[in-house]
């Protein structure tokens, strides 16, 4: 499976407007968190998952998202293809990374928010958190 944006929409009226990404099925989802980074000069990554799935929603601002297919879960090859997605808060749309991939992410404006998801509960993520440094992966663009 590769990763996959699921896309929403806005409703508006006098009263204001209301975001939504209904074909999100939440089924799966265990827990959630919110990101903030520092500031707009920090990666925060790379953190793979081998049997968690994530969702990631913007709820505010925009993140560039480096995406790696991890292809050996003892040693990473450090020259592997990465992709670079943009996710913005306007675009209300939920992006699904699968088990077997890696990410990294990068605040494009101050206070942008992130929320995400994770299909296990806290007790499984400490035996499931693969990490490297930042620089890892040789294809990753410095920003």
């Amino acid at each position: 499976m590769k990763p996959s944006q699921i896309v929403g929409g806005i409703a508006e009226d006098h009263r204001g407007h209301i975001r939504f990404v209904n074909d999100f099925d939440m089924s799966e989802v265990k827990r959630f968190y919110i990101i903030k980074n520092a500031d707009t000069a920090l990666v925060r990554g790379w953190r793979a998952h081998r049997t968690e799935q994530r969702w990631f929603y913007v709820i505010s601002g925009s993140f560039t998202v480096d995406i790696v297919k991890i292809d050996d879960w003892t040693t990473a090859s450090q020259d592997l293809p990465v992709e670079r997605l943009l996710l913005k808060s306007d675009d209300m749309q939920v992006l699904h990374m699968p088990v077997g991939y890696g990410t990294a992410f990068r605040a494009l404006e101050p206070n942008s928010e992130l929320l995400v998801y994770a299909d296990f509960g806290i007790d499984h993520a400490k035996t499931d958190d693969y990490t490297y440094p930042v620089d890892y992966f040789q294809n990753r663009k410095e920003d």
